[in-house]
């Protein structure tokens, strides 16, 4: 079972993520690190990259390219244009802490034939990045209505004891039932059960988000910064 003090690999979830569980969705260049094309566009440098990292960074990605530092801080060379900066909380499921446990009826598990359909609501809530290969980093669990997939949630990063839980969303006309808090707890009873820990991670402006997971037991970790750059040169 993870300990508390391994809540420091937090720190750099995607680049322990790249380096552990999701070595084999990974494309690396010296130090820099990335998933590969269609599964996440997240990229990891070291936590003090020198001007040799930010290099390799560019020809993993090739020029003009998204380089999607997620949390990383470090400030990238000049030449390195700015594409977004969002301010944001990590959440997580304090050790011992039993998930919330909402009634979990109705709740299937989606595989390979459901992208489509994840794709489009993906595209409907955007509850941020979601890429066709992105269902190979873990578990997705859904909600079907009718037939129709009208709300999902799953397993993202995976830094070593821990499980991201990301790609909440639901659609318009099918909130406000309770799907969302199905959802989470279900696959957080998932990761607790396996001797992980949940965590998440939410845009500072999204309380609601923010509302519904503290409800279910999960506690703020840090605030973070999620910000992304593109790399110099033309595609």
């Amino acid at each position: 079972m993870v300990g508390h003090d391994d809540a420091l690999v937090l720190d750099d979830p995607v680049g322990r993520s790249l380096r552990g569980p999701h070595a084999h969705l990974a494309r690396t260049v010296g130090r820099a690190a990335g998933y590969v094309p269609a599964v996440a566009t997240f990229c990891a440098l070291p936590a003090d990259p020198d001007a040799a990292d930010w290099a390799d960074l560019a020809e993993l990605l090739g020029p003009g390219e998204l380089a999607d530092m997620f949390s990383n801080a470090a400030p990238p060379p000049a030449g390195w244009e700015p594409v977004f900066f969002l301010e944001g909380r990590q959440l997580v499921l304090p050790a011992g802490a039993p998930p919330g446990l909402p009634s979990t009826a109705g709740v299937v598990e989606l595989g390979p034939d459901d992208v489509p359909e994840m794709l489009d609501l993906v595209a409907l809530t955007r509850p941020g990045p979601f890429w066709p290969r992105t269902l190979e980093m873990g578990t997705y669990l859904g909600v079907r209505d009718n037939g129709a997939l009208v709300a999902m949630a799953g397993e993202r990063l995976r830094p070593p004891g821990w499980t991201e839980i990301s790609a909440v969303c639901t659609a318009p006309g099918a909130r406000g039932r309770g799907h969302a808090a199905r959802l989470v707890a279900a696959l957080a009873a998932r990761v607790v059960a396996r001797g992980e820990r949940p965590f998440l991670h939410v845009a500072e402006a999204n309380t609601g988000a923010i509302a519904l997971y503290e409800r279910l037991g999960f506690t703020t970790r840090r605030h973070v910064t999620f910000q992304g750059y593109r790399t110099p040169g033309s595609p």
